[in-house]
């Protein structure tokens, strides 16, 4: 179970370093234009101080921060990448491709999908770090993305088969979101030391040992899989084609959205294709025999549910890390290091909610109880958290509401991937894991637009008040929506405690 776990929380603090460097980049680039932090009042919006372009300008910078920020958008030289491939790349890279390494671990045996991702992985961190153009540290990052696309399914589907329904799985399941945790606190706290004492490179060659390890471990301790044998029934390519395809546009036009305006071709015409291709999608899964996705799957009420819960979850955390991390180093001034600092005592919290508090409910009170507590104190918690938003404030104000969401978040993501698996036949876990997944990432890409948008359009007067106010909205928009879909836990069907 261990290194079941490894490969996936090690990514998670991949992406956390790519992503801190990138954020340390942003603000560089931005420190003159950045508002004060010594105290002194800034002129009031639309008086003498901001009248005319420089108001304008202001209000233009303002946006322009935010869009940066949720879309990491690149920069001249080698440099490029390192914000274009940062910590969101991965993931976008990754969601594209988790139905067909759900479906491959399926039919090809999770050890081996598993084994084969390790190596990708860690093939594609040498070369990442080896890069000397941007375009091969791009290619790079990509196939890095598949290696995680086929890893994620592959170690849930080990981890559901390996362990039977009941207290075991639940333990197992806790045990793989303390990692992920521990991933992020690591992530967060080491992305400035390794690249500021190594250099950036080191964030992908780190990877590169501990994939091997994970192989040499993974091949001596996992269960062998079973031979594909004559009732092998083969992959669906063209279902495969069209979702990749489709999940790919929907996302870009998600992301392109805050930059470019959502009436252009980049955004629209992304999100409209995306949509005709997923309709494709679902029409060649309804005829096909050997479906990528069978659209009876959908039956079971506990995967209907993960997969509407993974996606409002992951909106609504991309949008609270979003604040979080805008707040403290764009309206506090915090830099990189001390942002990084500023999230141990919430990594640490969310370990607690996953290892400690989330088994317990289960045993007590059952799935869809636990899975409740976690998703309601989540939404009651972020509207804490988003309350106590000000210019006058600081992080110690904050602080407990942080903490309380992510303890909260910690006792409802576990669940979640536990409703997935319940109920489904074991030569389906891996495409279960992989839809639930890829919710996820799409529920982060639309959390972030959606964010970025209603931020933008209130801190419009491009005032540090203003975005706060942008902030502190689209964090209460977010534990709204978070209250009233904890509610949907209540579909899933009433089950003994575990």
């Amino acid at each position: 179970m261990t290194w079941n776990c490894l490969l996936p929380a090690w990514s998670r603090i991949t992406e956390d370093l790519l992503c801190n460097k990138s954020c340390t980049q942003r603000r560089s680039s931005l420190a003159h234009h950045a508002p004060s932090t010594t105290g002194a009042p800034e002129p009031p919006a639309g008086g003498a101080g901001t009248a005319g372009p420089v108001a304008a300008d202001r209000r233009g910078r303002l946006r322009h921060r935010l869009r940066r920020a949720a879309g990491d958008r690149p920069r001249a030289g080698l440099q490029r990448p390192i914000a274009a491939v940062g910590g969101q790349r991965l993931h976008r890279g990754a969601g594209r491709f988790l139905l067909a390494g759900g479906r491959a671990a399926d039919r090809l045996g999770a050890r081996r999908v598993f084994l084969a991702g390790a190596v990708v992985f860690g093939l594609s961190s040498l070369a990442g770090g080896l890069a000397s153009s941007p375009e091969a540290l791009v290619a790079a990052r990509a196939v890095q993305g598949m290696g995680a696309a086929v890893l994620i399914p592959s170690t849930l589907k080990l981890i559901n088969t390996t362990f039977a329904e009941g207290p075991a799985r639940t333990r197992a399941l806790a045990v793989w979101g303390i990692a992920g945790s521990s991933g992020a606190a690591l992530g967060a706290l080491g992305g400035g030391v390794l690249t500021g004492f190594l250099g950036w490179e080191w964030v992908l060659f780190v990877n590169v040992p501990v994939a091997l390890v994970a192989a040499i471990a993974g091949s001596a301790l996992l269960p062998v899989d079973r031979g594909l044998g004559p009732n092998f029934r083969g992959f669906d390519l063209p279902g495969a084609v069209l979702a990749t395809a489709g999940s790919t546009s929907v996302v870009l036009g998600l992301v392109n959205g805050p930059e470019t305006g959502w009436a252009t071709a980049q955004a629209a015409g992304c999100l409209l294709l995306g949509a005709v291709l997923l309709a494709g999608f679902l029409v060649l899964e309804g005829r096909s025999r050997n479906a990528l996705v069978p659209l009876r799957m959908f039956r079971n009420r506990n995967l209907t549910v993960a997969v509407v819960m993974a996606f409002a979850f992951m909106s609504a955390i991309a949008t609270e890390y979003y604040v979080l991390t805008t707040y403290l180093q764009e309206a506090l001034g915090l830099g990189a290091l001390a942002t990084g600092l500023g999230f141990l005592p919430l990594s640490a919290s969310s370990m607690i909610g996953s290892g400690v508090l989330f088994p317990r409910l289960l045993r007590r009170w059952g799935l869809r109880t636990a899975l409740f507590t976690g998703m309601a104190g989540f939404g009651a918690s972020m509207a804490i958290f988003s309350a106590c938003l000000s210019t006058s404030g600081s992080y110690w104000v904050v602080l407990p509401g942080a903490i309380a969401w992510a303890l909260f978040a910690g006792i409802g993501f576990p669940p979640i991937f536990l409703a997935a698996s319940t109920g489904t036949a074991a030569d389906e876990q891996g495409v279960a894991a992989a839809l639930t997944s890829t919710s996820q990432y799409v529920g982060g890409a639309v959390g972030l637009a959606v964010l970025v948008g209603v931020a933008s359009t209130i801190a419009a007067p491009g005032t540090t008040p203003a975005l706060v106010e942008g902030l502190r909205t689209a964090g209460l928009i977010g534990a709204a929506t978070m209250a009233v879909i904890a509610f949907l836990t209540f579909r899933i069907p009433r089950a003994p405690s575990a």
